[in-house]
């Protein structure tokens, strides 16, 4: 079977991730994958966000305020595991959405751009034998979280994509049948 068919048939999230993560070279090639996304007027309504290192604790620190602010009633828990996200893997890379009033690209297929955009950071970064996580939650929707990392107004997160080496053998994903998803008319 040809190699990048059998990337693209094998590739799952990675929940555990641990040291090293990618390089900055390997990230500029996934950074270069992604930008290969299907993007039509040409309008880039994507960007993404690396957070690594110290950054990370900046980051959990962000996250557990804006916990707080959406439930005043969360638990030491709760806000422990919100300040600890960050920390799931070596680098987080926010995909972030561009928006842009455009006469011939709805705001949906900019989103849906952007998403194509964050899927090829996790194939590439499969190929460069890391493992990856695409994660939202309601971090990922807050605006709080969105202004504290420098987002603009037209621009909102896609996703947090957590990269690094997997820790532990893949998971076991089932088998799928194609006849169950595909139609003709």
């Amino acid at each position: 079977m040809n190699e990048l068919l059998q990337l693209l048939l094998n590739r799952n999230s990675a929940h555990r991730l641990c040291e090293p993560g990618p390089s900055a070279a390997e990230l500029k090639e996934m950074v270069k994958a992604a930008i290969r996304a299907p993007d039509h007027a040409w309008i880039r309504p994507w960007r993404f966000l690396a957070i690594q290192g110290e950054r990370r604790e900046a980051l959990g620190d962000v996250l557990e305020s804006a916990l707080v602010a959406r439930n005043s009633d969360a638990d030491a828990r709760a806000r422990e595991k919100a300040r600890k996200s960050s920390f799931r893997a070596p680098l987080v890379l926010v995909a972030i959405t561009r928006l842009s009033e455009h006469p011939k690209v709805p705001l949906l297929e900019q989103r849906m751009s952007a998403a194509c955009a964050a899927h090829a950071i996790l194939l590439a970064a499969q190929a460069l034998d890391y493992g990856g996580v695409w994660r939202t939650g309601d971090a990922a929707f807050d605006r709080r979280v969105m202004t504290e990392l420098g987002l603009c107004a037209n621009e909102e997160i896609t996703g947090f994509l957590y990269l690094g080496t997997r820790d532990g053998p893949a998971k076991m994903i089932p088998s799928l049948d194609p006849d169950d998803f595909l139609g003709h008319w």
